[in-house]
């Protein structure tokens, strides 16, 4: 049997033992649902992994839950059953979708305030913090993979065509002449359109400073009504319908489907979201530009600016404080100037924040690889107006269902581009309505 004082110095001992070793907790996990495959799905992991190598407190773990809608809806479903991610990518036109969601989510200006950490709101690009963030300025998800369309062209093409690589069409009428040029050329199309809703009536609208809605495009409330039917849309959709019938245009699909039929040298020229560089870099097997879009020069003040789109990262409510901490680290360290600036050269989405442009630009980078900067010039060609500054529409991904619905019926034939547009504004109305009820 030990005696007391024997005992008394063996507990002693013990404690001194457990006080020498550190106590290293597990670390708090954040997950982060997102919709990021391939070579961007690849740096989203890489980044996650440096974060949690750089500090033992957090662990990012990254979750890809298919593509937008998928996410969106998994995040959705989750946060109904109790087990939402702490924080997950959503698109752009689900921005509204998640402003109505009250309690659903904490703002990004209030993680970082009861976190205590720095954050400078004027320290972001205001041409993408915009769409995100109140009317005041505070914002309200952190802007992510934001993207405009651009136009990107195959060089290769082009010399075999007859056209000059470094002089791609300014307006449209020129990339319908050129677009039939590349065909008679050899190429199997002359040009496709990726993201149909999105680039062919959202941001041609803006481009062309015509409304998408009223109330600025729905900015300015939900009692809101679409706009999308007017004379220069039913025109450039009738214009379209022209080039599907010659076959100088091929339509793929109404998101990146078409995206294939450009790195496979089918089609010569593709507008899509400038998020698709990396895609193209690691697969096309010829020599691509990147251009600004084109625009039809008897619109007066045309182009004006084009509109992000992309995803931001919503952070979901509910959440225990040590996770809102971590969340807040987390942000910060995607904020940083090399991380965006990595983000930014090797993905084509634009860099977030002002430090992270500049800096690309001292390194040389645009110098080195020209078109890159395409999309900031872009939506920064003109100061915003009403138009063009962005838009905030409950119901938005479903109403892009319906516009792909009726652009694939006007050239398809069954409906006139007129008739098409028409429905689409109507069968969107309902849908707006629809949100209004439930926002209110």
């Amino acid at each position: 049997m030990l005696s007391v004082r024997t005992l008394a110095l063996a507990t002693a001992a013990l404690s001194t033992t457990a006080l020498a070793v550190p106590a290293h907790a597990d670390p708090v996990e954040i997950q982060w649902w997102h919709a990021m495959a391939g070579k961007n799905g690849e740096l989203v992991n890489q980044f996650a992994d440096e974060f949690n190598k750089s500090q033992p407190d957090y662990k990012v773990v990254p979750v890809f839950k298919g593509g937008y809608a998928d996410a969106l809806n998994a995040g959705i479903a989750a946060f109904r059953a109790g087990q939402a991610p702490a924080i997950l990518q959503v698109f752009e036109v689900g921005t509204a979708t998640m402003m109505a969601a009250k309690g659903a989510v904490k703002p990004v200006y209030q993680v970082m305030a009861d976190a205590g950490e720095k954050f400078d709101p004027q320290s972001y690009l205001p041409a993408i913090t915009g769409y995100y963030s109140t009317k005041d300025g505070k914002m309200l998800s952190f802007p992510f993979n934001s993207s405009t369309p651009v136009m990107y062209i195959n060089k290769d093409a082009f010399k075999k065509a007859g056209l000059d690589p470094n002089a791609p069409p300014k307006t449209w009428p020129e990339f319908f002449d050129d677009a039939k040029k590349l065909k008679a050329g050899g190429s199997a199309c002359g040009f496709t359109i990726g993201w149909m809703a999105w680039t062919q009536l959202e941001v041609f609208s803006a481009w062309h400073n015509k409304p998408i809605a009223t109330d600025e495009n729905g900015i300015g409330g939900t009692d809101t009504k679409l706009e999308i039917n007017g004379p220069l849309q039913v025109k450039h959709l009738q214009d379209l319908v022209n080039a599907a019938k010659d076959k100088s245009f091929d339509y793929a699909g109404r998101t990146t489907e078409p995206e294939a039929k450009f790195v496979s040298g089918e089609c010569a020229m593709i507008q899509t979201s400038s998020g698709g560089y990396g895609v193209f870099k690691a697969n096309a097997k010829f020599d691509f530009g990147v251009a600004p879009l084109p625009y039809y020069p008897d619109v007066a003040g045309a182009p004006q600016n084009t509109i992000i789109g992309g995803a931001s990262l919503w952070v979901m409510g509910g959440k225990k404080p040590a996770e809102y901490k971590g969340v807040a680290k987390f942000l910060s360290f995607l904020s940083q100037t090399p991380i965006q600036v990595r983000w930014h050269e090797q993905t084509g989405y634009l860099p977030i924040t002002k430090a992270a442009f500049e800096e690309t630009g001292k390194e040389g980078f645009y110098d080195k690889t020209p078109g890159f900067d395409v999309a900031i010039k872009e939506l920064t060609n003109k100061a915003p107006t009403e138009n063009s500054k962005g838009l905030r529409l409950g119901n938005l991904p479903q109403i892009r269902d319906i516009v792909a619905e009726e652009v694939e019926a006007a050239l398809n034939g069954t409906k006139t581009p007129k008739e098409a547009l028409d429905s689409a504004v109507s069968r969107g109305d309902v849908l707006l309505r629809q949100f209004q009820k439930t926002a209110s």
